[in-house]
């Protein structure tokens, strides 16, 4: 896994998403980094993330995927453009279209997985495949459409 996250790369402006926003205080702040051809997040839920006692409620993991497939998609769209990331902030996606199957219940307690792998980069488009486990086991998974953010996204505050 290399050092930084893409969630790093991110300019401040653009880091306060209740998901993957480094700077918001209040929200998951996950992480996603490459690992081979794939990018890996680990979280680990607390116990108000519960839905019914002993697992995890469904939205959270559904904003877990939304926000790892997003910062994947700027990842694999970074890679794909050459973009050195050291040099230059990273491109920002939103959400499309996100759709979850739930395909058992995930326990609370042990560190979810996501694993992300891109199926398409197009010129402002990328479609990622997500997979959530608990303990190995295959919860949840998601393909989410994410679409570069348009420069006039952002609103001043």
């Amino acid at each position: 896994m290399s050092e930084k996250a893409i969630q790093d790369y991110y300019p401040d402006q653009l880091s306060y998403c209740y998901g993957c926003g480094r700077l918001n205080e209040y929200g998951h702040q996950i992480k996603s980094y490459w690992q081979g051809e794939e990018l890996v997040c680990h979280f680990t839920p607390k116990p108000y993330h519960t839905a019914i006692p002993g697992y995890v409620y469904g939205g959270l993991i559904a904003s877990l995927i939304d926000c790892h497939s997003t910062g994947s998609a700027a990842a694999a769209y970074a890679k794909s453009k050459q973009i050195d990331l050291e040099q230059e902030a990273a491109p920002r996606f939103v959400t499309a279209s996100l759709k979850v199957d739930y395909l058992r219940p995930t326990p609370l307690g042990p560190t979810l997985e996501l694993r992300a792998q891109i199926v398409e980069v197009k010129e402002r488009k990328v479609v990622v495949h997500t997979t959530l486990t608990a303990n190995g086991e295959l919860c949840a998974r998601g393909q989410v459409v994410a679409v570069l953010m348009p420069e006039n996204f952002v609103k001043d505050t």
